[in-house]
């Protein structure tokens, strides 16, 4: 017997929108849902965007949830595209609606819209993580990197804010494929590795520089925020710009609940400056997490370590007696995530908690600020 159009709504409930990660059904893209003769089922679906990126992704699970229903011998899936309306209703649903603009303002976008950074709201269930450094080419952007994804190994809901605007490189080193989707001005951020992901690198032209004053990049940061549709993820790391200028203190008032990692390397030159972060944090009353020392060693084919820039910055660049001197750099390890986060709904304690013995060696060349070896070596 044939399956009703109730049953086969019922069977594509399950199946989300692979950007929004809500229901087709609740988003209201199902447009048709019935059977012909023969066994065939007629599905229409209606893609938020015209030329959707993952168009073929949603005719995969469209498919694959109806050709499981006794009765059904195909599908023949048809594909048409929301009007504005219906856009701005998807919008709505998913980001609220948008605020009246201020007197004398003209099109407004995040704040001036009236929307709050959810992030910066008492309530919120996200943790900001600041990834900074004094300098640059210390690795801030591979550890943000690599920490990402590792979280979301982990089975968190991960996003990324690229705030290096002069120098972004999130992006490529995420590999992603594909441009933000834009429905009604809320943005989506493209997604890869189970880790979501926004950058001025997607805005502007190949090769051109970013040649902004103060104010703009205040504002870039501040949409970045609000007019991306994050989706109240576990963790938003923001891979911070090196030093201390205008966007660590806009930051620093966007996320007042951010915690600060810094990352350092072994010579003393980046031991110095890295320690000017660790203090503007704390003018600025963010808590210091914690010091990554990254690039501490190579392993050579004979199986020998070689610490090519000395050992031991993030440990001297630390006070004896404050909290968390060894747990941070555990954050970069996979194995070590889950116990180092293990709470996420509840706010962080003045201490992450120090995980179990790890096995993982993919990220072995960093140690913990307190010079003790992790991942292989910890053994």
């Amino acid at each position: 017997m044939a399956p009703t159009p109730e049953q086969l709504v019922e069977a594509l409930r399950p199946v989300e929108d692979p950007e929004l990660h809500r229901s087709i059904v609740d988003l209201g893209m199902l447009r048709r849902a019935e059977m012909r003769d023969g066994g065939v089922a007629d599905i229409c679906v209606a893609l938020t965007v015209a030329g959707c990126p993952l168009r073929n992704e949603i005719q995969r699970r469209v498919n694959d949830a109806v050709v499981t229903l006794d009765g059904v011998t195909s599908v023949d899936l048809e594909f048409t595209v929301m009007n504005d309306e219906e856009r701005a209703a998807v919008r709505e649903m998913l980001h609220g609606a948008p605020g009246s603009a201020s007197a004398g303002q003209g099109h407004a976008h995040g704040h001036a819209e009236g929307r709050a950074i959810p992030f910066a709201e008492s309530g919120s269930r996200t943790r900001p993580l600041l990834i900074s450094s004094g300098k640059g080419g210390v690795g801030k952007s591979s550890v943000t990197t690599n920490l990402a994804v590792a979280l979301a190994q982990q089975g968190h809901s991960v996003g990324v804010v690229d705030a290096d605007i002069y120098g972004y490189s999130i992006p490529r080193m995420l590999g992603t494929d594909r441009q933000p989707t834009v429905i009604d001005e809320m943005i989506v951020p493209p997604e890869q590795w189970g880790v979501r992901c926004i950058s001025i690198g997607y805005f502007v032209p190949e090769g051109e520089a970013v040649v902004w004053r103060g104010p703009m990049l205040h504002k870039a940061l501040e949409q970045f925020l609000t007019d991306i549709f994050w989706d109240e993820p576990d963790f938003l790391l923001v891979d911070m710009p090196p030093g201390t200028g205008d966007i660590a203190l806009s930051l620093a008032q966007y996320l007042p609940r951010g915690e600060v990692f810094v990352v350092t390397t072994p010579q003393p030159a980046a031991q110095k400056v890295a320690r000017l972060s660790a203090a503007m944090a704390g003018k600025v009353n963010l808590p210091v997490r914690g010091v990554i020392e990254n690039m501490s060693w190579f392993t050579g084919d004979d199986g020998t370590r070689y610490e090519l820039f000395g050992s031991g910055g993030g440990a001297r660049n630390w006070p004896p007696n404050s909290m968390c001197r060894c747990s941070v750099s555990y954050l970069s390890c996979p194995s070590c995530v889950s116990a180092a986060t293990r709470d996420v709904q509840s706010p962080p304690s003045n201490r992450i908690p120090r995980p179990p013995r790890c096995s993982a060696t993919s990220l072995s060349a960093s140690r913990s600020t307190c010079g003790r070896r992790r991942c292989s070596a910890h053994s």
